[in-house]
């Protein structure tokens, strides 16, 4: 009893053991199972906010295995318009904690919002990347001006304009370099990368220096971030020569000056260079010289002149020098024409001209002519110059003489008197000839009589036909020239019994041939002979 006791006690001690022996076995045996790969998105939304038309904007993004073991990306899908993924390829097995980069890169084909994305399936779960953007009108780069013209711009000398960028698109751009080509132009103020927004506008100088005389062209081309081609700004210019003055003639001699009387030339100054020149001030210094004609200031383009008048008034007998000083703005600044003069005493010689002149009748709008003399006696007269006065002055002109003229007692000087008249009638005009003489003014009348043209006509007249039936006559005309009558046209007709005809529409300076037939119940005759008829010109 007491041994089946114990083998009992030791079966439970057994059972018991076995039992805490199998508790131990599982234990050992059946760990715990690693959890499942997990895909984790960084980030999990991409946003590209606006991008132009026509453009690509690119972000970056990262898949990891977050999970417990590895994973394998199936497949990569991308849903949505204009997006586009690079970098990753499936399938792709990542371990527990291992990374793989890859791109999302978003270029619009038009304008408007667009939503999408990217979906990756796994063998355990799946992910997906959110996208948004804006695709915007691309920006457009304008330029104000459009090109640049500089003009005549002086050798050395610098001249600048002002251009204009502006941004007229919806979206932003850059402009990332500007190239200069042509001689003498450059650029100042454009600081690169420029980006301009939406209606930004930013300006800088364009400036044109030329070193050598003639014309010059380029362009300032502007490369523009998302352009195939450069935004190009026409460049042009012409390198001129500065302003010169140049004196003409180079100096001015008075000789024989009467003392007390005045002698008036005529000084042309030219700008010979190729830019302006503004004269500020025409100056004459010496005893006895003066300047008028001329206000400062004035400006000369290039190639243009302009006179003034130099007078010589001696007060006492002798040599007298001087000068007259051109001031300008010129490359030459300061130009002098010298100055000289002689005086002589006041002489008692006296001053007689033909009196009255009278040119006599002159068809209206024609011009006649009459030759009339100064004389001196007494001493050799100086005359400085003349005027007209009277009813019909514009009527006559004076030539032939140059002043101031001297008249020596020993030879008459001749003129010539032209009278034009305007209309039919009398004229006349008195001419005044200032001098040194003891009776200056010295006067004369001058006369005319214009007269209507005369009116030309050609008297026809003819022997009478044989034929006792002739009823008419029949007069033919024809302008002769260069070398025989031209083509004859009829111009009237008398009857059988008169043997004459007056042609009263004619032209002066004209030859005309005539001829006439006769006209009888048979018909017309040829031509009789032919006269030619010189109708005198006006």
């Amino acid at each position: 009893m007491n041994r089946a006791k114990s083998r009992w006690n030791a079966t439970l001690v057994l059972v018991g053991l076995a039992s805490l022996l199998g508790c131990q076995g599982f234990s050992t045996k059946s760990s715990q199972s690693p959890a499942p790969g997990q895909l984790a998105l960084a980030p999990s939304t991409i946003t590209f906010g606006n991008v132009p038309i026509g453009t690509r904007q690119t972000q970056s993004g990262s898949l990891t295995n977050a999970g417990g073991s590895s994973i394998t990306v199936k497949q990569v899908t991308v849903n949505g318009t204009g997006y586009s993924i690079s970098g990753l390829a499936a399938p792709l097995t990542l371990a527990v904690g291992q990374s793989a980069s890859f791109s999302v890169l978003f270029a619009p084909s038009s304008a408007g919002g667009s939503n999408a994305n990217i979906s990756f399936a796994t063998d355990a779960s799946a992910a997906a990347l959110t996208l948004s953007g804006m695709g915007v009108a691309p920006g457009d780069l304008t330029t104000s001006p459009t090109s640049i013209g500089f003009g005549n711009v002086q050798l050395g000398s610098p001249l600048s304009q002002t251009e204009t960028l502006k941004n007229t698109g919806a979206g932003d751009l850059t402009v990332t370099a500007a190239t200069v080509s042509g001689t003498g132009f450059s650029y100042t103020g454009l600081t690169l990368p420029l980006t301009l927004t939406q209606n930004q506008a930013s300006t800088f100088g364009v400036s044109f220096t030329p070193a050598t005389a003639g014309a010059s062209s380029g362009s300032l081309s502007l490369t523009v971030s998302g352009l195939t081609s450069s935004v190009d700004i026409a460049l042009s210019g012409t390198g001129v020569a500065p302003a010169t003055l140049t004196a003409l003639p180079s100096s001015l001699t008075f000789t024989n000056v009467q003392v007390g009387q005045g002698a008036t030339q005529t000084e042309t100054v030219t700008n010979t260079g190729g830019a302006n020149a503004q004269i500020s001030e025409v100056a004459a210094s010496g005893t006895g010289f003066s300047i008028s004609g001329i206000a400062t200031p004035v400006t000369l383009t290039p190639g243009q002149s302009t006179s003034f008048s130099v007078t010589f008034t001696p007060h006492s007998a002798g040599n007298s020098s001087g000068s007259v000083s051109v001031t300008s703005n010129a490359s030459n600044p300061s130009l002098n024409v010298s100055l000289t003069g002689s005086a002589v005493a006041a002489t008692q010689g006296t001053l007689a001209v033909t009196n009255p002149i009278s040119v006599g009748n002159v068809v209206d709008g024609l011009s006649g002519t009459r030759t009339a003399t100064l004389t001196a006696t007494g001493g050799d007269v100086l005359v400085s110059s003349i005027s007209l006065g009277g009813t019909n002055p514009a009527e006559f002109s004076i030539s032939g003489l140059s002043f101031p003229l001297t008249v020596p007692t020993s030879q008459p000087v001749s003129f010539t008197v032209t009278f034009t008249p305007s209309a039919t009638g009398a004229a006349a005009a008195g001419a005044a000839f200032a001098s040194n003489a003891s009776n200056s003014p010295t006067v004369t009348t001058l006369t005319g009589t214009g007269t209507s043209a005369p009116v030309h006509s050609v008297q026809l007249s003819w022997t009478a036909g044989a034929s006792q039936t002739i009823t008419s006559y029949n007069v033919y005309r024809a302008i002769y020239g260069p070398i025989s009558c031209g083509t004859y046209t009829d111009i009237g007709s008398t009857s059988g019994s008169i043997t004459n005809y007056t042609d009263a529409v004619v032209t002066d300076g004209t030859t005309y041939c005539y001829a006439t037939t006769a006209v009888d119940a048979q018909g017309e005759s040829v031509f009789s002979n032919i006269a030619q008829v010189v109708i005198p010109p006006p």
